[in-house]
């Protein structure tokens, strides 16, 4: 059985890379607490016989309601603000490296 050697390298860039997807964590972030959102939004309509042990006051219902759905407008709103400074990033370090390379566009 032949030894197989394993070279490590370093990717040009890595700290941007990781940074690349974190919009996606927050739109993911954001669906899942719209989607609790809704399914509390549900809750507060459904009558109490229907959710033995569960709280079954409404207001209470419409208030979680009201912060999931908040905490999901903050979240899609952080994913949209990361994903465009990551753009004007890497658009800044495309035309930096056009820049020394002499080229116009």
């Amino acid at each position: 059985m032949p030894h197989l050697k394993f070279t490590r390298r370093i990717a040009v860039g890595s700290a941007l890379a990781a940074t690349e997807f974190m919009s996606r964590n927050f739109y993911i972030l954001a669906g899942t607490l719209v989607f609790f959102a809704v399914i509390s939004a549900g809750m507060s309509l459904m009558p109490s016989s229907f959710q033995p042990g569960l709280p079954a006051n409404g207001s209470l219902w419409r208030t979680v309601t009201l912060f999931l759905m908040v905490a999901g407008l903050a979240a899609a709103l952080i994913g949209v603000m990361s994903h465009l400074f990551e753009q004007v990033e890497r658009r800044g370090e495309e035309a930096r490296r056009r820049g020394r390379r002499g080229e116009k566009h």
